[in-house]
Formats: C-alpha cells, sequence, structure tokens
C-alpha cells in the first residue's frame, strides 16, 4: 500500500485511480455546470425580443435578472442543509429537476410581475447546487488536485456561454411555431435537459469511494485511505461543526469579496448580448456567434490559469491579476463601445478572461479556513453573500443604461466594483496561509470542505 499523505509525490497507482476519477466524475459535474449556467444566463438572450414583447424596460430586466440571486441567497444555507441531511448526489438530483421545472415555465411570462415572481423562483430552485458540487468533488480528489478540478468544473461558466449563445440566438428565430414567440422556446428547450439530468443523476453519480465498483479494489482501497487519512489530519484540533464556519470572521470577509467578484461575473454575462448587439445591425444569430467569442478564449485561458495556481500555490496574486485584468477590460470596454466595435470586443474578452479566471484561485482561499461540517457552512454563506452581487450588479446596470442612454456607465461602474475588489484581496489575504500554498501540500481548494463523515450520506 503505497503513502495516502497527498502531500507526497502520486505514485502510479495513485495517478491511475485519479485519472479513472477524473474520467468518471468530472464530464457529468461540468455537464450539469453546463446546464446550470445556460438555464440561468438564457434570460439576457431572451431579452433582445421578450422586453419588446412584454414591455420590459431596461432596469426592470435588471431587476428581473438579479432578483434570481435573492431566491439563491435566502435558501443557500437551508438547502445545504438538506444535503447535509440527504447527501450530495439525491439532493443534486433534487435541485436539477426543481430548477428545470422553473426554467421551463419561464416562457410563461407576461409582465414585470411574472417575471420577477418566475426569475425568484428559479434562484430558489437552484440555491446550494453549487456548495453540493465543491461537497462532491471533496469526497473524491485529494486537495492537492482540487485547485485544477475546481478549475475544470468553472469551465463550464465560459463553455455554456461560448456554446449557449449562438444556440439562444438561433433559437430566438423559431417565432411563431406552434403560436410561441422564439425567446419562449428558448426557455423550454434549455430548461428540460436539467428535469432529465435529474431523473438520471441518482444512476450515474456515486456518493463515495468505498461505493465506486467502477474502481479496482487497489485503486478504490487507495482512494478510501488516502481521503480518510487526509480529513483525519485536518479535523485534528481544529473546529469543524456546523455553526463554526456561519460565525467565523473569514467566512463574512469573503463573502464581502466573493460579492464584488460576482458583481463581474453576472454584471457582464448577463448583459453581454444586450452589449454586442449595440456594436452593430447584427441579427440575433449574429450577436449569439460573437458573444461566444469572449467565452470561447476564456475558457482555455481559465483551464491555463488554474494549473498555473495550482503550481505556484500563490492563490491570492492569482486572483488579483485576473480581477484587475477584469476590470482594465470592462472600463476600456465602456470607452470603447461606441467607437470602434472590434476594439470593443477585444476588452470585452480580455474582461471574460479576467474574470472567470479569478474565481478558482479566489474560492481557493476560503475553503482552506475550516475543516468539516464547518467548511460546508462557510462555503454555503460565502457563494449566498457574495451572490447578492448577481442582484445588485444587472440591476444597478439596467438603471445606468435607462439613465444614460447607452452601455458605458454600467460597464464603467462592473469596472470599478473587480478593481477595489482586487485591491480588497490582495491587501486581506496577502499574509494568509490561505493565499498562498507550498505547491504539491494539502493546502488547496476544498482542502478542508467538507468531510463524507459529516454528512447523513446514504444510498
Amino acid at each position: 500500500m503505497t503513502s495516502s499523505n497527498p502531500a507526497n509525490q502520486l505514485d502510479e497507482l495513485g495517478q491511475r485511480t485519479l485519472r479513472r476519477v477524473r474520467r468518471r466524475i468530472m464530464p457529468l459535474i461540468v455537464l450539469l455546470y453546463f446546464i446550470a449556467y445556460l438555464d440561468r444566463n438564457n434570460v439576457g438572450f431572451a431579452k433582445l425580443t421578450m422586453s419588446e414583447d412584454i414591455g420590459l424596460s431596461a432596469s426592470a430586466y435588471g431587476l428581473g435578472a438579479g432578483i434570481f440571486f435573492l431566491g439563491y441567497a435566502l435558501l443557500e444555507i437551508p438547502s445545504n442543509a438538506g444535503m447535509y441531511k440527504f447527501g450530495a448526489r439525491k439532493w443534486i438530483a433534487r435541485i436539477l429537476i426543481s430548477w428545470g421545472i422553473f426554467a421551463t415555465a419561464m416562457c410563461l411570462v407576461t409582465g414585470e410581475t411574472s417575471f420577477y415572481i418566475i426569475r425568484f423562483l428559479l434562484g430558489a430552485a437552484e440555491a446550494g447546487f453549487f456548495p453540493a458540487i465543491l461537497f462532491y468533488l471533496t469526497l473524491w480528489f485529494p486537495s492537492a488536485q482540487r485547485v485544477t478540478v475546481l478549475g475544470i468544473f468553472i469551465l463550464a461558466q465560459p463553455i455554456s456561454n461560448a456554446l449557449g449563445a449562438p444556440v439562444s440566438g438561433l433559437l430566438l428565430q423559431m417565432d411563431g411555431i406552434w403560436g410561441l414567440q422564439g425567446w419562449q422556446w428558448l426557455y423550454i428547450i434549455e430548461g428540460i435537459p436539467a428535469i432529465i439530468l435529474g431523473i438520471l443523476t441518482p444512476v450515474l453519480m456515486t456518493d463515495r469511494p468505498s461505493q465506486a465498483h467502477w474502481l479496482a479494489d487497489d485503486e478504490r482501497e487507495w482512494l478510501t485511505t488516502t481521503m480518510d487519512d487526509e480529513l483525519a489530519r485536518h479535523q485534528k484540533g481544529r473546529p469543524h461543526h456546523f455553526l463554526a464556519g456561519l460565525k467565523d470572521p473569514r467566512t463574512i470577509a469573503y463573502s464581502a469579496l466573493y460579492f464584488g467578484l460576482v458583481c463581474g461575473i453576472y454584471g457582464l454575462g448577463l448583459w453581454m448580448p444586450t452589449i454586442v448587439a449595440a456594436l452593430g445591425d447584427f441579427t440575433t444569430t449574429q450577436v449569439g456567434f460573437i458573444v461566444a467569442i469572449p467565452y470561447t478564449i476564456a475558457a482555455v485561458f481559465v483551464y491555463f490559469w488554474s494549473k498555473r495556481s495550482d503550481r505556484t500555490g500563490n492563490r491570492v496574486l492569482h486572483a488579483t491579476l485576473s480581477m484587475v485584468m477584469a476590470a482594465i477590460g470592462l472600463l476600456a470596454a465602456g470607452y470603447l463601445v461606441q467607437v470602434n466595435a472590434i476594439l470593443a470586443l477585444l476588452a470585452l474578452t480580455l474582461a471574460a478572461m479576467g474574470i472567470y479566471s479569478a474565481i478558482a484561485p479566489f474560492l481557493a482561499m476560503p475553503a482552506t479556513a475550516l475543516v468539516g461540517a464547518a467548511a460546508a457552512a462557510g462555503l454555503a454563506m460565502v457563494n449566498s453573500l457574495g451572490n447578492l452581487g448577481g442582484f445588485v450588479a444587472p440591476y444597478a446596470v439596467g438603471l445606468f443604461n435607462d439613465a444614460t442612454g447607452d452601455n458605458r456607465s454600467g460597464l464603467v461602474f462592473l469596472s470599478a466594483c473587480l478593481g477595489i475588489t482586487a485591491v480588497a484581496t490582495y491587501l486581506y489575504a496577502r499574509k494568509r496561509p490561505e493565499g498562498h500554498v507550498k505547491p504539491g501540500t494539502p493546502a488547496t481548494v476544498g482542502e478542508e470542505a467538507v468531510a463524507a463523515d459529516d454528512f447523513d450520506i446514504k444510498n
């Protein structure tokens, strides 16, 4: 039996085991997050024709797009408690089915009020999905490999936007089929996959390494022992009960910082189709293919940047530089949208690269602060409070657009949010151990995130 300490260099058995786990688990995880982002952000494309059909102003759209995150934030911690009781696999399936129902129900909106209500319910239904996935990954991957794994997981965000953009643009051309508008078909066709995957998830997912009969006996034994030993090592002498994560001041600090980052993520994501549409006289299909460009380039960069963060161990510098890059890109785009379409698109690409590459190294920091169920609660709170930025930013951009009649002020606002967050992140985290990790040691993302023994995980 090899040493189970993940700080040691992996031997052939460890490499073979984790390679098989990645190939088995990650495609499904990425697909689930892909669908989540598709259903969360497709409202940005629906807006191109829906706003006129149901009479939405820019600020009303911004409020409705952002109100998703109020439902999400309010139900995040209670949903995480449900995961605590029922286990990640069953809870992820429940989340998928309920959000698929409300994502599809978006086709029923008829005005501002119904738009607000269903967007709120969609957010409430999806609450808990992200920490449930984070928890699930901590059961299968030693801490020294988790930032790279999380980077692969987060790739689903820009990939979803890159692939979903042209598909959404094409779906908007389905006006009149069976008496429905194109934006209604967009919601229906992109909402149904979540329901189907929710039904399949309990069959496709395995709760814990000890239950992984698709691993060879020596692989299953190696992974089970490695994860158990790592958990015992990190829990020693440290608080790991559920309430400890809610009380820890570091949880509040990282929630505030994540709020600023999320402002950039959804301020850009939910308004990108509108910004691109303003760059020229484009059809919705053309807008879809143009929007895909920044996200495709961002997806490639995210993988490179996450690997580099793992290799150097400097989380805070990678997160900070990414946010600075995003702030510069958004500021440049704000002043170029009315000057040169190509330069504006290049600036938006730089912003997308910075925003999405900041997520993995940033989340690595709060995940190292706590152990066991405390980290489950802490990550849920960081995600919950931070995602309120997804409410504030789209609404603020809508208000700026209504007040000024263009996209510049909204982009400058998003740039300021990310610039301030970059400085605050560097000043707060630069001397903290979670911001600087010796490469190859177990202090990486989700290192102490959650333990299987802290949850009542059932088959």
